[in-house]
């Protein structure tokens, strides 16, 4: 990940989380009580943002040391430990929410993406992300889906092109056809901009292919016109599938040929992973531990 997206990102998180301070701790937990935590996995999964979760660690207090038992990437059975944190009780409470907000998120998109992976083994097709994105979270997300064995598509609307349906109905309501169109922009790029162009019918394939695409995509199309869209595109250009995808199509759209299949779910359906963090506060008038799970 850029490291000016992350700061970002943990930035914002933690003034969200306290602008003004943690206000109960600072009233209840005694300013010399120190705090050993233990990351813990409650359900099986794949691990993705275990850095990030030492650098929340770190932004809130140097002081707070994170100890990661695992790669990000590696997978992990319920009740395994992924990471221990010795710090100041204040600093290590005031961190956890925010650390754990990322973390499970992160995982959750590494696990999903995964399995998405696993499905299309042996295909050769890759499997991609898209730009559905939490808004913000994208660097830590797109990061996540990598850590699962996935790739990233472009990254903004300033990386490539990629002429979508709404692209094509304004340029058809303007009397554009949709092979001009993409000569006439294969001409105005620089050489290093890729182009990409989507179409949602056969028809469509070969005016866009002819016209000097890198990569067409084929929208929600079955099983069988994929094929028949790989076919037609005869290894002239990248062949991406997209729409319509989850983990009971997935393998039969890989197996058709394509050579990518974009999946919107992989960062805006992932579900966070059950992780959690378990303190026990000792020190001058702390009380015994504490289950702190980030209310």
């Amino acid at each position: 990940m850029p490291p000016h997206a992350l700061r970002r990102v943990i930035e914002t998180a933690l003034e969200e989380d306290a602008p003004w301070g943690d206000v109960t701790s600072e009233t209840l937990i005694p300013v010399d009580a120190r705090a050993t935590a233990t990351l813990a996995a409650r359900e099986p999964g794949v691990l993705s943002g275990g850095a990030v979760f030492a650098a929340v660690m770190h932004a809130v207090d140097p002081a707070v040391r994170t100890e990661l038992h695992l790669a990000d990437g590696a997978t992990f059975a319920a009740g395994q430990v992924l990471a221990t944190v010795v710090g100041p009780a204040r600093s290590v409470l005031r961190a956890e929410r925010v650390g754990l907000n990322l973390v499970q998120r992160m995982s959750g998109i590494a696990t999903v993406t995964a399995r998405y992976v696993a499905a299309v083994a042996g295909t050769g097709t890759r499997i991609a992300d898209t730009r559905k994105t939490t808004p913000g979270l994208r660097a830590v997300e797109r990061y996540a889906v990598r850590c699962g064995g996935g790739h990233n598509h472009r990254n903004s609307l300033s990386d490539a092109v990629l002429a979508k349906d709404n692209h094509l109905a304004v340029l058809l309501a303007g009397g554009t056809a949709i092979g001009d169109a993409v000569r006439d922009a294969r001409r105005r790029l620089g050489h290093t901009v890729h182009l990409e162009v989507e179409v949602d019918r056969l028809d469509q394939v070969e005016a866009v292919v002819s016209a000097g695409v890198d990569t067409i995509m084929l929208d929600n199309f079955t099983a069988e016109q994929l094929v028949e869209g790989v076919h037609q595109v005869a290894g002239r250009a990248l062949v991406e599938a997209s729409g319509g995808v989850s983990l009971e199509t997935v393998g039969a759209i890989a197996r058709t040929g394509v050579d990518v299949v974009s999946v919107g779910a992989l960062t805006h359906s992932a579900r966070a992973l059950d992780l959690g963090l378990d303190v026990d506060v000792t020190g001058a008038s702390a009380g015994g531990d504490v289950d702190a799970t980030g209310a």
